[in-house]
């Protein structure tokens, strides 16, 4: 086990002969309260979509928030995040701006986190679509 996310009472699990990763984590383990949040989209709570990939990534990491809040939770207790993206290419272009609108949107938390391209999500409009695991304290 590595280091501790920050005041969350979860631990980054990162094995010490890997290579440190970007913006991730290999892993994460916690003990306490489990939210599993399904797709967020990068809409707001009318229903508009922001424009483009990242800032509909914004919109849909402040959703998870909000959502997560909920049940008492920030994002120093998101576990797990699994990102689907009609735009692989625009995914790895926005790279520098997605980083700015995470370090914005969710600190320096670096949850256990996944990429995977789709064809389309069930929106028309949505090029992102991003499911958490939080683990909350008890």
């Amino acid at each position: 086990m590595k280091d501790f996310q920050q005041g969350s009472g979860l631990v980054i699990l990162q094995p010490p002969e890997w290579p440190r990763p970007k913006g991730y984590a290999n892993g994460m383990v916690g003990q306490g309260r489990v939210a599993v949040l399904s797709g967020q989209i990068g809409w707001d709570a009318q229903g508009v979509f922001a424009d483009g990939l990242v800032a509909q990534t914004r919109q849909a990491l402040l959703n998870i928030l909000v959502v997560l809040a909920q049940a008492g939770g920030g994002p120093e207790h998101v576990a797990r995040l699994t990102w689907f993206v009609t735009d692989m290419a625009a995914y790895r272009d926005a790279g520098k701006a997605l980083g700015d609108v995470w370090r914005e949107v969710m600190g320096r938390n670096f949850p256990a986190m996944a990429v995977v391209g789709v064809t389309c999500l069930v929106e028309e409009k949505a090029c992102v679509e991003i499911e958490a695991t939080a683990i909350l304290p008890q």
